[in-house]
């Protein structure tokens, strides 16, 4: 989620999808004037260039590999639903298997897009990626989400019919969250679960958050590193939490499935909303009184 596409700023580690990040003065990076009224615009796939392709096919290949050990297998086995490792995917090949799957699809944006829009492509079933692709100079830090952040990261647990149920119900409590003025808290949650998630499997540990598995770094460092804390997931916990938008995390929230992730989040959140409006915010590196990490 974001306020405008102007005033976000990115992880300075590797771009990351529409959160709130903090301000800046810089402007988005993207050709807005192809956009539609609801952001969205066609992928221009003639405009890539072999250099496009190339710098795809390294990313995606070096990411790939190591996923192993550290990404959730869940992700795991929908990695192949995406299609081509070669080269950029037509954004229409990936909808014919997405929409057969789980009923969503994705759309292209010019870039990072305001909170509203977004929230209302995510409660149709249609999730925004960013149409281009980082240069060859950029290709181990980008400052906002490209194309393979948002293909290789997000869109394989679409394919998955609980991820993909709660990211539309995240989109329509987005709207309800942008009327009552919580879209911060609820950001925080995004960030832990959808971006920085991880999720306990039968091997250990394991990510199924898109800005650990676009990350070469933050992947083993926040699954096998003995640097940050982890935390069973908690609603009032996690809305409070602040996170780091220039480094790796210092805190991760755990699930123990997909399934308790939905349910956690099934309730109406306007009661949490106003109860958490009276307490402080926790800083990204703390734990709280009688807190002992995973």
């Amino acid at each position: 989620m974001m306020t405008t596409a102007p005033t976000v700023q990115p992880s300075a580690a590797i771009g990351m999808a529409p959160v709130v990040y903090g301000q800046s003065d810089r402007p988005p990076r993207g050709d807005y004037s192809r956009a539609n009224g609801d952001y969205t615009c066609a992928q221009d796939y003639a405009a890539y260039t072999e250099a496009d392709h190339d710098t795809y096919r390294r990313l995606y290949e070096r990411q790939s590999a190591l996923l192993p050990g550290l990404a959730s297998q869940h992700f795991i086995d929908a990695l192949p639903m995406l299609g081509a490792k070669d080269r950029i995917p037509r954004f229409e090949e990936v909808n014919e298997r997405l929409r057969r799957a789980t009923g969503w699809e994705i759309v292209g944006v010019p870039g990072l897009i305001p909170e509203v829009p977004f929230f209302s492509l995510l409660a149709q079933r249609r999730f925004p990626v960013t149409d281009w692709i980082r240069k060859p100079e950029e290709f181990e830090y980008i400052v906002e989400p490209d194309i393979f952040h948002d293909l290789f990261g997000h869109v394989p647990l679409l394919f998955n019919p609980v991820i993909a149920d709660y990211i539309q119900a995240y989109g329509q409590g987005g709207l309800k969250a942008a009327e009552l003025g919580s879209c911060e808290m609820l950001s925080r949650l995004y960030w832990y679960t959808i971006e920085f998630g991880l999720i306990r499997e039968s091997g250990g540990l394991r990510a199924y958050g898109a800005g650990i598995l676009s990350s070469s770094g933050e992947l083993a460092h926040s699954v096998r590193s003995t640097e940050p804390q982890r935390l069973p997931l908690r609603l009032e916990r996690t809305m409070r939490t602040l996170y780091k938008i220039d480094s790796y995390q210092p805190t991760y929230f755990v699930i123990d499935s997909l399934q308790q992730l939905f349910d956690l989040t099934a309730a109406d959140f306007t009661p949490l909303y106003q109860q958490l409006r009276d307490q402080p915010t926790i800083a990204a590196d703390a734990l709280e009184p009688g807190e002992v990490a995973l």
